[in-house]
């Protein structure tokens, strides 16, 4: 288990599945050397914010930029902001863990609206 109580087997599943930012699509990078920018270091990321959704649907990999500027906005939120316009961060180009997280998130909000 690492630091941020994602389990080894979990850990090792989303390296495979999340090669490049699962927001921005960068390639990232697993450790800084001379000749990249530590900005494309690859971070882990909760997508919902909820650090006990432990689960291949929350769990995620991002580069460094993407993770810092999401903070812990929520993630609808998030997408309408300026960095994410300027840095062409949509749902149509965003992985298809995001996608279906904002469709989760959508879904919810409207139920929460119904009640």
């Amino acid at each position: 288990m690492n630091r941020w109580g994602i389990p080894d087997w979990l850990e090792e599943e989303v390296k495979a599945r999340d090669k490049e930012c699962v927001y921005c699509g960068v390639q990232m990078i697993e450790s800084i050397n001379q000749n990249r920018s530590r900005r494309t270091l690859s971070t882990w990321e909760h997508i919902i914010n909820d650090a006990n959704i432990v689960t291949p649907t929350n769990i995620a990999r991002c580069y460094s930029a993407c993770n810092f500027s999401k903070g812990t906005k929520d993630l609808i939120d998030w997408m309408q902001s300026d960095y994410c316009k300027n840095h062409g961060v949509r749902e149509d180009t965003v992985a298809e863990v995001v996608k279906e997280a904002l469709s989760a998130a959508r879904r919810q909000h409207i139920e929460c609206e119904d009640k």
